[in-house]
């Protein structure tokens, strides 16, 4: 450290930036958990408001000690005082930022935390809580679930802050970045990519380096001929955490199927009766009840109403079938006049409903294609995705409830199918619903056997469609399936050609979209059968699943390849059934049990092709807390890690201010202590000088490391001659010296160089003069006995 002030918030300013670029760049690790880039900036912000907050509130309080106290010296109360106000502060500018970007109406000035503000911004870490249950890496950048990233980036940038700058540590400040890191590590399931673990190594890097600048000159980090000091170990330890995290991030497991928390699997939302189409439960299990539950009463303004849709699944895998992605919750079913209007302002056929649950239990509501508008208690607890028309809660479900729902119901001509072209290129419609693993060149084949001669994508859809329906081609609806051998379900239905609305739907979408044409497979019911008083009664017989095809300028329209008996099945002019279509045998029982999930908590939305529902049984567990108390449990580790060596740091600085030859060589003292350099403090200054100068000496010849000998024992033994002098000296004679704070310098630099790493591991994290001051004066505290008419100490 510099002697002046300005050379120590220089020092400060420097260390503070090494922090925030580090920090920085240790939020890169994030990259993997995100889809798209908008989450990053607000998390900048963050990461600078810290660094710039701590640089101004240490310039002020250094400027104001100077003001006030004439260039004294700080007590060692006010500097531990100090440190501790200046992350408070950080986390006041946090707070500030975080309501300038998430509740800014009811803030003061648009910035300043108001009584109006602060339960704005709680709802918003709310929905962020649940956003943290719905998504799945690459999650939906929500504005819930940015706003508790940036709070915890914010929080790691206040923590690196304080280890690096107050307590002297940049290395420890390191595991705040590996807090960052283990969140793409522990929630992405496969690769998490080079730039998620080389963006924290070399922040990582970067904190060593500005820690050996530190101990090589306690000067700035910038203008000295000592730059490149210690560059190359540091770039070396760089390396190192990169290949051990590519290494660690093949081997740590991961949550349950790589969400980010819980998702939306079992217990989201279906009670333990199994009346809930919850999307990581197949349909079989509703199709074998003994007895078919009561689900839903249906009070339609048309006689022939069409599919009660539940969820929509978006992302196929080969070895997991199809699955449900991310719900974007931003979304009240409260905040648009139209949630999802036919495109290019079509006029549909009206549907209006009211729906009333019997026995049905999920925190999916079933609606009709493209509804219009919800009206239900509590309507900011149920949410819609725009991208799926998918209705669902937060934190509640359906049980009991009567909602209306007002819908359009699309209804293309042929012509207008036949005349639809393809989508445009860079279509995000195209690129999400048309997104496949790579397909089994068997699969390929088949679709261009199917789809030659056909010139439109509905003339595709058409063809794979006719491939299902056709009697000729043997499809079989079956609830008992013979086990595949190949691994890919899909393959081994087209082989088999033998199973239930599933397996149909399933393997028509991802026949459609090898052809090119956006697809998605639905959930839900069949619009159940009529009663006496006109209403339809939806039981748990009705679960169906079915496909829903994208036409540009036209919308979803929906296509169902399964056999289905006729008293079920909906009217579907674009899509005819053959007279002779084999109907679906609810009475075959299995042959055999089927094999149901294997992972404990298997990923929402995943529809294993053929394994039976397991009855749904609520989950109170909370996945949010553990990743939340284990990150506050490293944090807490960090910091109580970082304490014996700020507390050294403090020490020190208060010494170097002070600049005297005593409290000069009380710090050469203590450094020698804590490398391990034994000195009887009963000899003079002038023998303990030669001790050091010879331990110096010693690990030059060693070849230990190069260090500048001679100059380091001049220090030594300038520094002794001065306490020497300092001791004879009248009363206040002695002054601090510039000169002599070079000296000590120089002097802790040569020890340091000289001692062995882990002489030098133990100083930086357990300090022996630390423990060995605390023991004396535990020990002195408990000798002293008050005489009578003492005067207290102190």
């Amino acid at each position: 450290m510099t002697g002046s002030p300005a050379g120590a918030t220089l020092q400060d300013a420097g260390t503070t930036l090494a922090a925030a670029v580090a920090t920085a760049l240790g939020t890169l690790a994030l990259v993997p958990v995100f889809a798209g880039r908008s989450w990053l900036p607000p998390v900048l912000a963050a990461v600078a408001v810290v660094a710039a907050g701590g640089l101004a509130l240490r310039a002020a309080g250094s400027l104001l000690w100077a003001g006030l106290s004439g260039g004294r010296p700080v007590p060692a109360l006010w500097g531990g005082l100090g440190v501790l106000l200046v992350p408070l502060g950080q986390l006041a500018l946090l707070a500030c930022l975080l309501t300038a970007l998430f509740a800014p109406a009811t803030a003061f000035l648009g910035w300043f935390p108001t009584p109006a503000s602060l339960p704005e911004l709680a709802s918003v870490f709310t929905d962020g809580s649940a956003e943290l249950r719905e998504q799945a890496p690459p999650a939906l950048p929500l504005t819930g679930l940015v706003a508790l990233t940036v709070l915890m980036v914010g929080g790691v940038a206040v923590v690196v802050d304080l280890i690096t700058v107050a307590g002297r540590q940049p290395a420890l400040a390191g595991l705040g970045l590996l807090v960052l890191f283990c969140v793409p590590v522990s929630t992405v399931t496969g690769s998490i990519g080079l730039l998620a673990v080389a963006a924290p190594a070399a922040g990582l890097a970067l904190l060593l380096w500005s820690d050996q600048q530190r101990r090589v000159g306690n000067q700035p980090l910038w203008g000295r001929r000592s730059m490149l000091a210690g560059t190359l170990p540091a770039l070396r330890t760089a390396v190192v955490a990169v290949v051990l995290g590519v290494v660690v991030g093949a081997v740590v497991p991961t949550l349950a199927e790589g969400r980010v928390t819980a998702g939306l699997g079992p217990g989201s939302g279906g009670g333990s009766t199994g009346t809930a189409l919850d999307p990581a439960a197949a349909l079989q299990g509703q199709l074998t009840l003994d007895e078919p539950i009561d689900l839903l009463r249906v009070d339609a303004s048309v006689d022939d109403p069409g599919y009660l849709r539940v969820v929509a699944l978006e992302v196929y895998d080969a070895a997991q079938g199809w699955s449900l992605g991310n719900l974007d919750g931003e979304m009240s079913v409260a905040d648009s006049d139209a949630l999802a209007p036919l495109p290019g302002r079509r006029e549909g056929r009206p549907v209006d409903a009211l729906i009333t649950a019997l026995g049905h239990e999920d925190r999916f509501l079933p609606v009709f294609l493209s509804p219009l508008a919800v009206t239900v208690d509590d309507p900011q607890q149920w949410r819609f995705d725009p991208g799926t028309s998918t209705v669902f809660g937060r934190d509640t479900a359906t049980a009991g409830r009567t909602y209306s729902v007002v819908s359009v119901e699309p209804r293309p001509t042929e012509r207008e199918l036949v005349t639809a072209g393809p989508l445009p290129a860079g279509s995000p419609v195209a690129e999400r619903f048309t997104a496949l693993p790579p397909m089994d060149p068997g699969v390929i084949g088949l679709v261009e056997t199917l789809t030659a001669g056909a010139t439109t994508p509905y003339e595709r859809v058409r063809a794979i469609y006719a491939h299902f329906t056709d009697p000729a081609n043997g499809y079989q609806y079956s609830l008992s399936t013979a086990p595949g051998t190949s691994g890919d379900d899909l393959l081994d239905f087209l082989r088999l050609r033998r199973g239930y609305c599933e397996q149909y739907a399933g393997a028509m979408a991802a026949l459609v979209r090898v052809a090119g044409v956006p697809a998605r497979v639905v959930l839900g019911y069949t619009p159940g059968t009529v009663q006496p008083d006109g209403s339809r009664l939806v039981t748990s017989d009705d679960a169906h699943a079915w496909v829903e095809v994208y036409f540009d300028d036209l919308g979803w329209v929906p296509f169902d390849p399964t056999p289905i008996d006729a008293d079920r099945a909906v009217e579907l002019p674009w899509s005819p059934r053959p007279q002779d279509q084999q109907v679906d045998d609810r009475v075959e029982a299995p042959v055999a049990p089927l094999p149901g999930p294997t992972a404990p908590a298997p990923q929402p939305g995943r529809v294993p092709q053929g394994a039976p529902a397991a009855p749904l049984v609520q989950e109170p567990t909370d996945r949010v807390r553990p990743v939340l108390l284990g990150t506050a449990a490293v944090l807490a580790v960090a910091a109580l890690g970082a304490l014996p060596a700020g507390l050294r740091a403090l020490q020190r600085r208060r010494r170097l201010a002070e600049g005297s030859a005593a409290a000069l060589w009380d710090e050469l003292s203590a450094t020698a202590l804590d490398l391990g350099v034994a000195h009887d403090p009963a000899r003079t200054p002038r023998q303990v000088a030669a001790a050091l100068a010879g331990s110096v000496v010693d690990g030059s010849r060693a070849g230990v490391r190069h260090v500048p000998a001679q100059a380091a024992v001049d220090a030594v033994h300038l520094l002794a001659r001065a306490e020497e002098v300092a001791s004879y000296a009248r009363p206040g004679g002695a002054s601090a010296d510039p000169e002599l704070r070079a000296a000590l310098v120089t002097a802790r630099r040569g020890l340091q160089r000289t001692a062995p790493r882990g002489a030098r591991l133990r100083a930086a994290l357990w300090p022996a003069s630390l423990v060995a001051a605390l023991r004396a004066r535990v020990l002195r505290a408990a000798r002293w006995r008050p005489r009578r008419g003492a005067p207290l100490p102190g």
